[in-house]
């Protein structure tokens, strides 16, 4: 079986599919590598890993009927820490949020979850989502994976160095004047900011008069 850290999310969800390869396996895969190399990059500042190991044995047994399967059903992905997720501190970098936990999902998460994709993390940015790295008082930096001495750039940093990494397949951002495009561009991996609008912001922290896309 290939390497499940470093594939596709596209590779990892017909994998999944075909049952070359059990969620539980790519999620647990997955949560593994963030601790290997998460000391080193501090990408990721929220891991769930017991709730996301449920989700995947959940995935694994529906997974016999494949017309009723999401696209991304038991792939795993992570989200900028400005998005809403329930039940798991969402800090957006800001001591004034250290204590906060949602009570639901941001739309574009929400949506994540429908298509089957499963949690594991949430990924570190600067305070409240804004600037050119991931500085913040709450968790610290984030560094390149390629270069622990050179940024991973931002917003999105975390998301940035963790994909690159291998610590996830896929993941949320967002983006006003290049926060998730620069940080994809200073680790090299690809990178999409949608249509303005497209995708919706709500339920994601933003600062008054924030203009961010998912």
């Amino acid at each position: 079986m290939r390497d499940v850290i470093g594939a596709s999310a596209a590779w990892l969800a017909r994998a999944i599919r075909d049952k070359k390869v059990s969620s539980v396996e790519v999620v647990k895969a997955h949560l593994e590598h963030i601790h290997t190399v998460n000391p080193r990059l501090n990408a990721v500042v929220f891991a769930p890993a017991e709730s996301a190991l449920k989700e995947a044995r959940n995935a694994d047994r529906h997974n016999k009927r494949a017309s009723a399967l999401g696209p991304l059903h038991g792939v795993p992905f992570t989200a900028k820490d400005i998005f809403n997720t329930a039940g798991l501190p969402t800090t957006a970098g800001l001591r004034m949020l250290r204590t906060n936990i949602p009570d639901h999902d941001a739309t574009v998460v929400a949506r994540m979850r429908r298509a089957g994709a499963i949690l594991i993390g949430k990924t570190n940015c600067p305070p409240g989502g804004v600037g050119s790295d991931s500085w913040n008082p709450l968790h610290g930096g984030t560094r390149n994976p390629y270069d622990i001495n050179r940024s991973p750039g931002g917003s999105s940093s975390g998301e940035a160095s963790i994909i690159a990494a291998g610590g996830s397949p896929l993941g949320i951002g967002s983006d006003s004047g290049g926060s998730i495009r620069m940080p994809a561009h200073y680790c090299g991996i690809a990178a999409l900011k949608p249509t303005a609008g497209l995708v919706p912001a709500t339920g994601a922290y933003a600062l008054p008069g924030g203009l961010s896309d998912p």
